[in-house]
């Protein structure tokens, strides 16, 4: 009962913090679930992937009916972030035929770097979004959109984390969007992206079930919280905040 009341509360705290930040579940999440709760990183990575499926459905309902989202750039992604996902998984269970429970040291130094990247690209989000100019996508840029999703998908395979932060970072370097199409765009691709992921890592035994059901018990109440607290609260210090945590988080898990 306490591990179940434990998983609950994990749920809640991540879903407030997204609610109440927008940071990607991955990256905040997957750091609770080796650390805090010693969960193999395999199946944190598994149960992570799914949990993420899941909780981004419904704003990607949203944003469909409200009509923010390019189908076009979901599509451009998805055609190389499917396959990149798959590959990365098939990597992941390829290292573990050959490293055994070794496999976990791999994923935790991957998560580690981009704990240490990623972090740094949002602190300079703000930065980037002002220098951005307007142009019209063209089909050289849907292919680099191919091929960032290719990469993009074989990080989410391996790590579950980039589903949303390196590719919203990758919308606002390849398109002049307004925020709110370049968010719903990136949801409703990863909810694709993360969808296959799962579904991958659920078919190998990288997911544990009850584990995603208690972080969805909780994500969902918590999510609400952060929605509410998000005009109330200095979100913009915040993010810093978390940033400077999950970096020096990330430097944890190399030095390690």
């Amino acid at each position: 009962m306490p591990l179940i009341a434990a998983k609950i509360l994990v749920g809640f705290c991540v879903g407030t913090l997204i609610g109440l930040t927008g940071l990607g579940g991955g990256v905040l999440l997957l750091p609770i679930l080796i650390f805090g709760l010693r969960v193999p990183a395999i199946i944190a990575v598994g149960s992570d992937a799914l949990f993420n499926f899941f909780t981004k459905i419904p704003a990607s309902i949203v944003h469909l009916r409200k009509g923010t989202v390019r189908r076009k750039v979901v599509l451009a992604l998805a055609v190389g972030s499917v396959p990149g996902s798959a590959s990365g998984v098939v990597f992941l269970t390829h290292l573990r035929h050959v490293y055994g429970d070794g496999v976990n040291s791999v994923i935790k130094m991957a998560i580690g770097i981009l704990l240490v990247c990623i972090p740094l690209l949002l602190i300079f989000q703000t930065r980037i979004e002002e220098r951005m100019v307007n142009r019209s996508p063209t089909l050289k840029s849907f292919v680099g959109m191919t091929i960032i999703g290719l990469f993009s998908g074989f990080l989410v395979g391996m790590t579950s984390v980039g589903s949303g932060s390196i590719i919203m970072m990758m919308l606002l370097l390849f398109y002049s969007y307004p925020p709110k199409v370049n968010v719903g765009t990136d949801i409703v691709h990863a909810v694709v992206l993360t969808g296959v992921t799962g579904f991958l890592h659920f078919r190998l035994g990288n997911v544990d079930p009850g584990l995603v059901s208690g972080l969805l018990i909780g994500s969902i109440p918590g999510g609400l919280v952060g929605s509410y607290l998000s005009t109330r609260v200095p979100v913009v210090w915040l993010r810093r905040i978390l940033c400077a945590i999950l970096l020096i988080t990330g430097v944890r898990m190399l030095w390690a």
